[in-house]
């Protein structure tokens, strides 16, 4: 199967959760799996591919001269890496199902779990720089969603906002990073930048790449000092801990590292920066752990002091380091997986997660302490599993470490200390929830779990005492193929027996074990005897209190700047506005110069003078009066947009001139809505003599900037006009717009085929927009005094005043002296379509096209609004313009689709002729359907910004309308006070 459609299956399955109803918990389970299970079997079936060191790459051109195209590279590293999102997101899913409960929002749950496994896939697959970066941001923000899914809780909002700062913030430094890498190598492509790793380090720029790429690295990975975030991440629902900490989120830093380790370790640099962050945080997090008395607070410390672990192992320069780094990432994910399932377990069973309250599990949770027991054992690294064979491994690596004398002793009692305080908190684990006598004051009476709840669990137990007992059959090839390409070129020698002897290594796991079981024993009996609250020479530091802190800081900061940079007062921030452009361009010129060419110019034709004196005079006349005499200046605004129309045709622009022309018309309309709900200006009649100075010194400053505003815009334009340009350049669309988009119509084959994604970006863009207004005015209150019922509808008949609470029985308003233009405006309906569906039509070859005629049926329409009222119109034409936006977003998107489909780049055009019945010989593009969408699209997003201007007078009228018929009712009311 494609990778491109197993990156994408996820994000499709997950737009189809999000629209299943909340009470089909086995649905939305059994969708969620089977995609899962689905891709992970998929891709198990690329191994063969890939076991000798090959590549999968697949790659859609998008921007190939910027070298942004959407690639999908799978090497052995990213296959296990795909194998753990999938296979574990698998288990998680199954899990899940019994754990959430029925009352949860079940369809949000698996909506935004496929979402992040779908966005964690594109990290692993992205075979460039720029998209991994964009999967990056999407995988922190749908952690954002999963950690706050219970939004009711202020802990898990806390978390929530927690790990989206971190990360996110890491993420755009990580991103810079990744422009500076990319700038190095002279390309994104990740196959370009793994083979450049001698050029990258020799470049003066390294340091710089290195330290914002580590960032975003650390952070993700909650290495020290961003390792406060993780934990307080455990507000989650257990089974998104289980997945984000273990396989996805959390390792996605780690990934990075050893995904670019070929071409940025090797260095001092990267040994001290990487190796350090790795050792703090493995000792940190593990000293931490030891004295949680949260089931999920232990596993979250144990996390991070792993994640240190594996980041040390990747900072230590040494190839066999980064294959020991490799298998643990693998055995980490599975024992921790499974230790945060039984820690749900017991939870989900007992009602509590606080081990001072659990005590004597075994008896009434055999099988699940069994569980709970081994994968403790293996996260503490005891012979026979999984975690012990890694864990000796970096215990080798460390002992034989090439550095210095005190790096030599250094790292290997770090890493004995490290093993000996794993050991303890996973005695903890274990002794005290499941040892011990039976807890009597829990709040549920524990029993064990439904049999397909412990099905991952035991799965990924028994993955580990396979891979613990047999490594080298269950592992070995995999981890061959994985670990190829991080260390690049050949692999070290290394074995995975279980035993090699009476060596240093196995020396350090025994003092470990015997260490950690001692030091388990000495602090539950100090627990038990003194009692043993916090954490031990860190009850001073408070993570949360310390971010949140500094986040009130930051907030502080920015009302004392807005304080005293801003201002209440419009024309103030206008002119500061103003300045502030206005200087920004004029540094370029004042340092490079400003060049006019010598182009010759066009003779003067006296019309065209008098046409732009006459837009000129309209714009000055509209500026003068639009303080006082707002009317008079929209008048005036609209000479000078007829003025501009004129123009475009004096230049043959008949496209721009008719789609001006619109657009004057429905800009027109908005204004006029708007303006209802400004306060009336009275004229001062006799200002102060200071006063009159103080305006008359303002409105001469104002006329110095607007001067030199408009002085700058004709210099620059009068700059590109006279410079001469290639002819391969300016004549390009018009040689190429029949041959290669099928179409005569220039201007119509630029905007649906050259430059078709432009248009799609902007028509998205007026998607956006019309929606922001929409749910900006929902939430808009008029003022009070702008509410009053009109004048003429006091006198309205009963039923008439009945329909302004009651719109579906409205009765037509178009009485009176409204009568005759609402004849002519309804009888001009059928003839504004017709015009609409001719330009529509013809707009490929002659002037015309989607956008002009989806604002000529906008204005036919808008004209009933006008005349017949809204609630008339909406009873009589349900035209529910926010479904025209989202068809004509879907039209636009299967047209480029569809050319993907074929093989062709997004939104590529194709023509046709067919020959038809009556009709003879038919030209017909695939831009025609990317056109109707455009079309659908302004359609939709013209009635809804200027119909949600419009509704504040039916809001308004409709509340006036329920008061007085409220009134009307009580004793003594007046219909109309």
């Amino acid at each position: 199967m494609s990778l491109i459609l197993l990156l994408f299956l996820p994000f499709l399955a997950s737009a189809v959760a999000a629209v299943l109803p909340s009470n089909a918990r086995n649905t939305e389970s059994t969708l969620a799996g089977a995609v899962a299970l689905f891709c992970c079997v998929q891709m198990a079936l690329y191994f063969p591919q890939l076991a000798g060191g090959g590549v999968v790459r697949e790659e859609i051109t998008w921007l190939p001269a910027l070298g942004l195209n959407l690639v999908l590279r799978l090497d052995g590293f990213a296959w296990l890496f795909c194998m753990l999102v999938l296979g574990i997101g698998a288990l998680v899913v199954l899990y899940a199902r019994y754990y959430m409960s029925p009352a949860d929002p079940v369809p949000r749950f698996f909506a935004f779990f496929l979402a992040f496994m779908g966005a964690m896939l594109g990290v692993v697959l992205s075979g460039n720089l720029i998209q991994l970066a964009l999967f990056w941001e999407l995988t922190s923000l749908f952690s954002f969603l999963l950690i706050g899914y219970w939004h009711h809780r202020k802990d898990a909002r806390r978390g929530a906002r927690m790990a989206l700062t971190v990360t996110g913030t890491g993420g755009l430094c990580m991103l810079a990073g990744m422009l500076v890498l990319g700038h190095i190598v002279g390309s994104y492509d990740l196959d370009h930048v793994l083979v450049a790793g001698q050029l990258v380090r020799d470049h003066p720029l390294y340091l710089t790449a290195l330290v914002l790429i580590l960032l975003g690295a650390l952070s993700k990975s909650a290495q020290f000092p961003f390792h406060f975030w993780l934990p307080h991440a455990m507000a989650a629902p257990t089974p998104v801990s289980a997945y984000l900490h273990s396989a996805t989120m959390v390792k996605a830093g780690v990934f990075l590292l050893a995904r670019l380790w070929p071409v940025l370790s090797g260095t001092e640099e990267w040994f001290w920066l990487v190796g350090g962050a790795g050792a703090c945080t493995l000792l940190l997090g593990a000293y931490v752990a030891m004295f949680q008395n949260d089931l999920k607070g232990l596993l979250a410390y144990s996390t991070i002091s792993h994640l240190g672990l594996i980041t040390l192992l990747l900072g230590l320069n040494s190839p066999l380091a980064a294959v020991a780094a490799v298998f643990h990432i693998l055995n980490h994910a599975t024992f921790k997986a499974s230790l945060f399932m039984a820690a749900g377990i017991v939870d989900h069973e007992s009602g509590t997660r606080d081990i001072r309250r659990l005590s004597g599990l075994r008896t009434m949770m055999p099988i699940t302490a069994t569980l709970a027991t081994v994968a403790a054992a293996a996260m503490a690294g005891v012979p026979l599993l999984n975690g012990f064979l890694s864990k000796e491994m970096f215990f080798a690596e460390t002992v034989f470490v090439d550095g210095s004398t005190l790096v030599n002793y250094f790292l290997p009692i770090a890493a004995t200390v490290a093993g000996v305080f794993s050991v303890a908190y996973s005695l903890r684990f274990t002794v005290d929830v499941f040892w011990g006598p039976p807890a009597t004051d829990l709040p549920r009476q524990p029993h064990e779990p439904p049999h397909w709840m412990r099905v991952p669990v035991e799965l990924l137990v028994c993955a580990c005492l396979v891979v613990g007992m047999l490594p080298a059959w269950a592992v070995g090839p995999y981890l061959n193929a994985a670990a190829l390409p991080v260390v690049g070129g050949r692999l070290p020698e290394f074995s995975l027996a279980v035993w090699h002897g009476f060596n240093t290594p196995f020396v350090m796991s025994v003092v470990a074990l015997l260490g950690g079981t001692a030091l388990y024993s000495l602090l539950r009996w100090q627990r038990a005897r003194v009692g043993l609250e916090g954490t031990p020479g860190l009850r001073g530091l408070d993570a949360q209190r310390l971010f949140e802190h500094g986040l009130a800081r930051l907030s502080l900061l920015g009302r004392q700047g807005r304080r005293l940079l801003g201002t209440q007062r419009l024309q103030w921030q206008m002119f500061w506005l103003c300045c502030i452009t206005l200087l920004v361009a004029s540094v370029p010129l004042w340092s490079r110069g400003l060049h006019i060419g010598n182009r010759s110019a066009m003779p003067v034709s006296p019309a065209f003078v008098v046409l732009w004196l006459a837009g000129m005079a309209c714009a000055v006349a509209a500026a003068w009066q639009a303080k006082y005499h707002r009317m008079a200046a929209l008048t005036l605004m609209g000479g000078a947009g007829l003025c501009t129309s004129m123009t475009f045709l004096w230049f043959s622009a008949p496209d721009l001139a008719l789609t001006q022309l619109m657009v004057e018309m429905v800009t027109t309309v908005l204004i006029l809505l708007g303006l209802r709900w400004l306060p009336r200006r009275e004229q001062d009649i006799a200002p102060a003599p200071t006063g009159r100075l103080r305006t008359q010194a303002r409105r001469l400053r104002d006329f110095w900037l607007a001067l030199a505003a408009g002085a700058g815009m004709a210099v620059l334009a009068l700059a590109m006009l006279r410079r001469p340009f290639p002819e391969s350049t300016s004549t390009f669309f018009l040689e190429n717009a029949l041959t290669g988009g099928g179409g005569s119509n220039v201007v119509n084959v630029m905007l649906v085929d050259f430059r078709g994604f432009d248009t799609f970006g902007e028509i998205v863009v007026l998607c956006i927009v019309a929606l922001t207004v929409y749910a900006l005015l929902r939430r808009f209150r008029p003022a009070t005094e702008t509410l009053d019922l009109p004048v003429q509808q006091r006198s309205l008949p009963a039923d008439l005043q009945t329909d302004l609470i009651n719109p579906r029985q409205a009765t037509d308003t178009a009485v009176g002296y409204l009568m005759v233009p609402a004849v002519l405006v309804r009888l001009l309906l059928p003839f504004t379509i017709l015009v609409a569906v001719y330009l529509f039509m013809r707009g490929h070859n002659e002037p015309g096209g989607g956008f002009v005629a989806g604002l000529v049926f906008s204005v036919g329409l808008l004209l009933q609004y006008i005349v017949s009222g809204t609630q008339w119109v909406e009873a009589h034409m349900p035209l529910t313009p926010r479904r025209w936006m989202a068809t004509g977003l879907l039209f636009a998107l299967a047209t480029g689709l569809g050319a993907l489909y074929w093989g062709y780049p997004f939104l590529t055009t194709h023509t046709a002729h067919l020959t038809l019945p009556w009709l003879g010989e038919l030209h017909l593009a695939s831009a025609l359907f990317f056109d109707l969408g455009v079309f659908t699209l302004v359609v939709g997003a013209t009635l809804v910004i200027l119909t949600s201007i419009a509704h504040q007078s039916v809001r308004g009228h409709r509340f006036h309308a329920r008061m007085a018929e409220e009134a009307a009712h009580q004793p003594g009311g007046d219909k109309w006070n």
